[in-house]
């Protein structure tokens, strides 16, 4: 069973940061494309940023140069280290993969950035 675990959100002020990990089971971690999306409230969900399993990282344009994403595969874990955070990152941030056939997606964590 392909399970995966979003944790480090919480309520963060403008300007500061936070560093989200996804701890997978259940699938050969190291194969995998690995990425993380996000949902506001009211919002649909959208794409932040992406760790293939070779490859060059990629990031949506509102986070590009803000947000990191890397993977420890000796730890089946990617994380998502979000700096100069704003009131606009506000969401719950959703850890995925896929293969051929299935999506796979966390239960997500919420992240609040506000004063």
């Amino acid at each position: 069973q392909v399970q995966l675990v979003e944790s480090g959100g919480g309520l963060v002020q403008p300007g500061g940061s936070l560093r989200l990990s996804c701890t997978t089971s259940g699938i050969v971690f190291s194969i995998y494309t690995m990425e993380w999306h996000r949902q506001a409230p009211g919002n649909p969900r959208e794409f932040v940023a992406r760790v293939p399993a070779h490859g060059n990282n990629a990031y949506a344009d509102s986070v590009k140069g803000r947000f990191n994403i890397s993977r420890d595969n000796t730890k089946n874990t990617v994380y998502l280290q979000m700096n100069n955070l704003k009131p606009e990152d506000t969401a719950v941030y959703y850890c995925k993969t896929h293969t051929i056939q299935t999506d796979y997606w966390g239960r997500g964590t919420q992240v609040t950035v506000s004063s």
